[in-house]
């Protein structure tokens, strides 16, 4: 009786925990390359898209919340090299918080519709659309406290607007990246 109910659970096996843990580097890695301005740009958008993409929403996840915590306790693992707790408090720490939503908006989109390619895709773009929606408002709601009023048509053109194409090119090549290798790489899992 134990054994089939072992063999029900769902195991993270050592191969899927060096991924994740990879993959939380890779989020490390790809907010370093980043372009200074409100809200960086960075490649963290990409890094979280192809981790989704080749690992699953969940265990995607998993990753984005090994990078946070790296971060929260002071690796400097965020844009800019930025490190603590403090970043994440900040003006820009909801589009970070907001990584964490991505993953599971993809896996219950993908078990409500399936796996195709364009519920895939459109799962990603919801996820998307869940973090710029998160992180604006806790973007307005830091600003607010601390410079004043502000508007949303604002905050949108500073903190959305300019990062919409980039994100589609990012999720693009992600989507194109997992199409090519995912396979190999779910197989070596």
């Amino acid at each position: 009786m134990q054994n089939s109910t072992q063999n029900n659970r769902k195991k993270i096996g050592t191969a899927d925990m060096a991924f994740i843990a990879i993959g939380a580097v890779l989020i490390a890695i790809c907010s370093w390359i980043s372009i200074p301005v409100v809200v960086p740009f960075t490649l963290q958008t990409f890094a979280v898209f192809i981790l989704i993409m080749l690992l699953g929403g969940m265990k995607a996840t998993v990753s984005v919340f090994i990078y946070i915590l790296l971060g929260a306790v002071g690796l400097p693992v965020f844009a800019g090299f930025g490190a603590g707790i403090g970043v994440l408090f900040g003006k820009t720490g909801g589009y970070i918080i907001g990584f964490l939503f991505m993953g599971p908006i993809f896996t219950l989109i993908t078990k409500l519709f399936g796996k195709k390619i364009l519920v895939q895709i459109a799962a990603l773009i919801a996820g998307l659309l869940v973090c710029y929606a998160f992180g604006t408002g806790w973007f307005m709601y830091i600003y607010l406290r601390d410079t004043g009023e502000v508007g949303l048509v604002t905050v949108l053109s500073w903190c959305v607007f300019p990062y919409i194409i980039p994100d589609a090119v990012k999720m693009a090549v992600a989507v194109l990246i997992s199409r090519k290798f995912g396979g190999r790489i779910r197989r070596g899992a």
